[in-house]
């Protein structure tokens, strides 16, 4: 099991994820890292740019490939949220039965 992971900074800054995962899997740049997670290159930089938001599912493929645990990626992007709330969205809209 891998230390833990700390973070100088507590403000939510994605870029910090990234680098870091570049830097533990030895790759050379967002393509790289892109290719290693399955997603398309202009997802990343969508996310260092703060136009997206790192979602559930990429959490999840980044903790499959890096071997940290999610809680350590949301450390070291620094979101300090007790709990990550999945919301599904609602099909059909709610309306008033009169």
């Amino acid at each position: 099991m891998p230390d833990r992971i700390t973070t100088p900074s507590c403000e939510y800054n994605p870029n910090q994820l990234l680098d870091t995962l570049i830097a533990r899997l030895h790759l050379k740049n967002d393509a790289g890292l892109s290719r290693a997670l399955d997603v398309a290159r202009p997802i990343l930089g969508g996310i260092r740019h703060g136009t997206l938001g790192v979602g559930v599912w990429l959490l999840q493929r980044m903790a499959e490939i890096s071997d940290l645990s999610i809680s350590d990626l949301r450390q070291l992007m620094g979101d300090q949220r007790s709990r990550l709330r999945v919301m599904a969205a609602r099909a059909i809209p709610r309306t008033s039965v009169t």
